[in-house]
């Protein structure tokens, strides 16, 4: 199983950052700029974490270069999703807030929605796939959402939404094609580059692409000469069509262990996507589970699928990375333990 939880060390040069808490009301209509996500960041400091940056000696020499950890599955609600949907929230004014946000997820935006609307006392609607994971179920129900299920595709979850907001009068959030949402979403490669000014590289999973749009307009912003690449699941390869396209190709059947990463682009997240990223790597399932396992035995830490992903890039692509120094988000950690992931697919059966 590898070292013990002492292999991985935070880098040591990270304090906290103290931000200045605006109790702005503004929910962007623009692709957000660099005063946007420096507002995201001092909105939300007091209800998520600053992520640790981790390392592991073992892992630097098994993928020949300088890995830089950005742990959100030690975000609130496991995953990256907190910062965006906390942002989005507390942008919110009153008017429009008052009668309780809605969205439509599967998963962790579930949770975040869920949880950001705890923070500010009103009402949350969660239209979740009935197939849509116990463990993510149990988790949005424990934060105090009502949720309403549907049939496992965007038609039944957009039509069934539509009819919650009618009903409700609650506030759309959606889960990635919103601007406040991507500007929560920035600020945690915004951490990373407060951390380090040193990365030739950043790689994050790509789905919807909040994630990823968001570290793509850190990077223009606080470390314009670090490139940006993407990890995607070859089964699920919407984003990585859509860039050779030119336009958006939608997701049909995906079929990954990684189900957090199942969704289309948006059209803002695809403008941002196209016109800042340097490539997007595709792995297979294989490749993710292993290097999920590499993760989970060598740093002692749970990362779902989706969060591996671009790990699995690199480790698929080293010659490129070779030397360098890199930092990977891990987008989260919500895994369902009941599910033995390391059997569903032989190891190393590339």
């Amino acid at each position: 199983m590898g070292s013990g939880p002492e292999e991985y060390t935070k880098t040591g040069k990270c304090s906290a950052i103290v931000f200045k808490a605006e109790s702005l009301i503004n929910m962007l209509d623009q692709i957000p700029q660099k005063p946007d996500i420096l507002d995201a960041a001092g909105r939300i400091s007091g209800y998520v974490h600053q992520t640790p940056l981790l390392t592991s000696r073992q892992i630097n020499q098994i993928a020949g270069c300088s890995l830089y950890f950005k742990c959100e599955n030690f975000q609130k609600v496991g995953a990256f999703k907190a910062r965006g949907a906390v942002n989005a929230t507390l942008s919110l004014p009153e008017d429009l807030r008052k009668n309780g946000i809605a969205t439509h997820s599967s998963g962790n935006h579930a949770q975040a929605l869920a949880y950001a609307a705890s923070i500010v006392g009103i009402k949350s609607y969660i239209v979740m796939p009935e197939n849509a994971p116990s463990i993510k179920i149990d988790a949005v129900r424990g934060y105090g959402a009502e949720i309403i299920f549907c049939q496992p595709t965007l038609e039944s979850r957009e039509t069934v939404l539509q009819k919650v907001v009618e009903d409700t009068s609650a506030y759309f959030i959606h889960p990635y094609n919103n601007y406040s949402v991507i500007a929560g979403q920035a600020t945690a490669a915004f951490e990373i580059f407060e951390c380090r000014n040193d990365l030739d590289y950043v790689l994050t999973p790509v789905g919807g692409g909040g994630l990823l749009s968001g570290t793509l307009l850190s990077r223009n912003y606080f470390s314009p000469g670090t490139k940006v690449l993407a990890g995607e699941p070859s089964g699920a390869d919407d984003a990585y069509r859509s860039l050779i396209k030119g336009e958006i190709v939608p997701s049909i059947k995906p079929d990954t262990i990684a189900d957090g990463l199942l969704t289309s682009l948006g059209d803002k997240t695809f403008k941002i996507i196209y016109n800042n990223i340097e490539e997007i790597l595709l792995v297979s399932d294989a490749q993710i589970i292993d290097a999920m396992k590499l993760l989970w035995e060598r740093m002692k830490i749970i990362v779902e699928p989706s969060g591996a992903v671009p790990f699995a890039a690199l480790l698929k692509e080293k010659e490129r990375f070779s030397g360098k120094h890199v930092g990977i988000i891990l987008s989260g950690g919500n895994v369902d333990l009941k599910k033995n992931y390391f059997n569903l697919i032989p190891i190393n059966n590339k």
